[in-house]
């Protein structure tokens, strides 16, 4: 049995769930998301448990059982919490802007970096400690928006400038003096 698939679900109050087959939509405070899960999983609510079962032991539907749970858990923690990821900008000159909803990225290039802000993702900069802040209550779209983002400039390894994930381990390679 999946350990991660046979959690139950906790629904905060405030949180309402709406289940039409394979097709679930969780509202709550911060918005809406909604999802199409594979038909032949069972997703019923029990008071305010979600829980999710899967109809035999195949493979397909072990891997599907704990994906389908986390997909389920990952909502109700989005319109309730929220998802956010902080980046850090480091090197001289590298900077970043917000124009209204649209984050623009000075990274070294020869024309600013211009990154449109999708729908329920909001952008917040700290122009002092040089770092975005992408917040949202998609937790795949806000960690796909954040690695586009570092995906932009890397951390470069010898000279320690790009832009990474706030507390981010970077390695330092010496370079060919052997200075570190």
């Amino acid at each position: 049995m999946s350990r991660i698939g046979r959690m139950p679900i906790p629904v905060p109050a405030g949180v309402k769930v709406e289940l039409d087959g394979e097709q679930v939509t969780v509202s709550g405070p911060r918005g809406e998301l909604s999802r199409t899960f594979h038909p032949e999983l069972k997703i019923y609510q029990d008071g305010n448990v979600l829980r999710v079962e899967r109809p035999n032991d195949t493979q397909q539907f072990r891997a599907l059982h704990g994906l389908t749970r986390a997909l389920l858990n990952n909502m109700v923690v989005g319109v309730t919490d929220g998802y956010r990821i902080t980046l850090e900008i480091h090197g001289t000159g590298y900077r970043a802007e917000l124009q209204g909803t649209t984050l623009v990225l000075y990274l070294g290039f020869s024309h600013p970096v211009v990154i449109p802000a999708p729908d329920n993702v909001k952008f917040d900069i700290n122009v002092r400690a040089n770092t975005v802040t992408v917040e949202g209550i998609d937790k795949e779209v806000v960690g796909r928006l954040a690695s586009e983002i570092r995906g932009w400039r890397p951390v470069d390894p010898y000279l320690g400038k790009g832009v990474r994930y706030l507390n981010e381990v970077v390695r330092r390679k010496a370079g060919k003096t052997g200075k570190a």
